[in-house]
């Protein structure tokens, strides 16, 4: 089954070229203004002909695997298939060409996209108002903790609210985000279905409190069903309820953070209303707050008033977390998605990732573990933790070298050998069942033959306690410690 190309490609520093380019002036000393430290002598460009660098990126496109490869089921990353409309709407002229710094009359096509985006996000969330700036998802966790920090600083109980109340399923941007708008994390625990214990929660949640934290489906796929009486409680105690949007495409049209009580959340662009997401590439992660919170919000806001405007600052803003508007081109993606889906094919998207998600469920429930409540949204995970079970970074390694990519795995840490596994409805069940059959045959494999796998990619088993602990990621760096070897072609 397997279907992926493998190359014996070199780096490209190992192609060795004809000289087919004269650089003007090479050679010639120039009084630019750079600095001493940042300027080099030489290029190491080396001389390669530019079919040879097409070939060689081409060949390694062709080794690599992507959503338009087939199905991608990282639990909670949403790696759901992007249409190429999307990419087509944001490629057209007058949006790729035009300049953030143009005056606002020259660009009223694509302010008015931005104003209609925002209020679709608004109708999707329940929220008052949405800022776009924020260019990730954990920029938006950072920029909403950075406005309960601001609105509590306003109130001036800053110095008594210094805590941060998150589930130990949590993402793990969760606590980092909080840490860096300055405040405490505190964890609860979870139940044995699933989800948050409602005592240890109520332990937890106190006058020092400033925002409790939140995904909801949850990092198992699981609903919290007790959100309502979580948030009546939590604003009891004059806390702030966010929501990390991660997981929305679980609940789309079927609710919204609103009806359970948030006051604040941000979306993760890339994952729900598919635009490119990984390879620390384009993202974008709006933020959306209530009636109380929206004068913290970062500026600029966009306004209408006949008019598109992209001027409006807040009275009481945070200031900008980005340049300029956002991440336009995954903003333009984003409009064209929802515009062409509207709000019944959004309603079919989350509907189908959660059949998709109980229907592999159910079939690996029946030979390994899956804790927690049965019923699961968009993704759910299983355990490889069973008597004589492989690890699972060995099944990971033997779903990849039979072309069929991985889940991710160890993560929630709540669950041992933990495989956290999304099909997003972008997957058909022909590529459903034959990665419950990998799995299947991956628990059946002797333990010698983990050792060896994968054998069928270019990059064979590596040594993951070194990788971690002395990551070398780089030519750069290997050339430094003195381990790297120059390749004869």
């Amino acid at each position: 089954m397997y279907h992926q190309a493998v190359f014996d490609e070199p780096l490209i520093l190992d192609i060795k070229g004809r000289r087919t380019l004269k650089i003007p002036h090479e050679g010639e000393k120039f009084s630019a203004e750079i600095p001493g430290v940042m300027a080099r002598e030489k290029l190491e460009i080396g001389d390669r002909e530019e079919f040879s660098v097409i070939r060689h990126y081409v060949k390694l496109s062709e080794m690599n695997f992507g959503v338009d490869t087939g199905f991608y089921p990282l639990g909670s990353c949403t790696m759901k298939y992007n249409p190429k409309i999307n990419d087509e709407i944001a490629n057209l002229e007058g949006f790729r060409m035009i300049h953030p710094l143009q005056d606002s009359n020259d660009v009223q096509g694509a302010l008015k996209l931005l104003y209609e985006l925002t209020g679709f996000l608004k109708k999707i969330t329940g929220m008052d108002e949405i800022t776009l700036q924020p260019l990730a998802g954990a920029e938006g966790e950072f920029t909403g903790l950075s406005i309960v920090r601001a609105y509590f600083e306003c109130k001036k109980e800053l110095n008594v609210r210094r805590e941060v109340v998150v589930p130990d399923s949590a993402h793990g941007s969760n606590p980092a985000s909080s840490h860096m708008a300055g405040f405490d994390v505190v964890q609860i625990p979870s139940t044995e279905d699933g989800t948050v214990d409602l005592e240890k929660f109520k332990e937890a949640v106190t006058e020092k409190t400033a925002a409790f934290m939140i995904t909801n489906p949850n990092t198992l796929g699981i609903f919290e069903d007790k959100i309502l009486e979580m948030a009546n409680y939590a604003h009891s105690k004059g806390a702030l309820l966010y929501y990390d949007g991660a997981n929305l495409n679980g609940i789309m049209t079927k609710t919204t953070p609103a009806k359970m009580g948030f006051d604040i959340v941000h979306l993760n662009l890339h994952k729900t209303f598919s635009t490119p997401h990984g390879g620390g590439g384009p993202g974008s992660g709006p933020v959306g707050v209530v009636e109380k919170l929206k004068d913290f919000l970062p500026y600029p806001l966009l306004t209408y008033d006949g008019k598109y405007h992209i001027d409006y600052v807040p009275p009481k803003t945070i200031g900008k977390v980005a340049s300029f508007y956002g991440n336009f081109g995954v903003l333009v993606r984003a409009w064209t998605y929802i515009k062409m889906m509207g709000e019944e094919g959004l309603r079919d998207a989350c509907e189908s990732a959660v059949t998709n998600s109980n229907y592999m469920r159910k079939k690996i429930q029946e030979f390994m573990p899956v804790p927690g409540k049965t019923i699961k949204k968009h993704e759910f995970v299983a355990s490889s933790n069973g008597p004589n079970m492989p690890k699972a970074g060995d099944i990971a390694k033997h779903l990849i070298d039979n072309g069929v990519h991985a889940p991710t795995i160890y993560f929630p840490l709540i669950v041992p050998e933990a495989l956290m596994i999304e099909p997003t409805e972008s997957a058909t069940k022909a590529e459903m069942d034959l990665f419950i059959e990998k799995v299947r045959e991956a628990l059946k494999i002797p333990h010698e033959i983990f050792e060896k796998e994968p054998v069928n990619l270019k990059v064979t088993k590596i040594d993951d306690v070194d990788a971690s602990k002395n990551p070398r990621p780089t030519v750069r760096m290997m050339k430094k410690l003195g381990e790297f070897k120059q390749q004869v072609i």
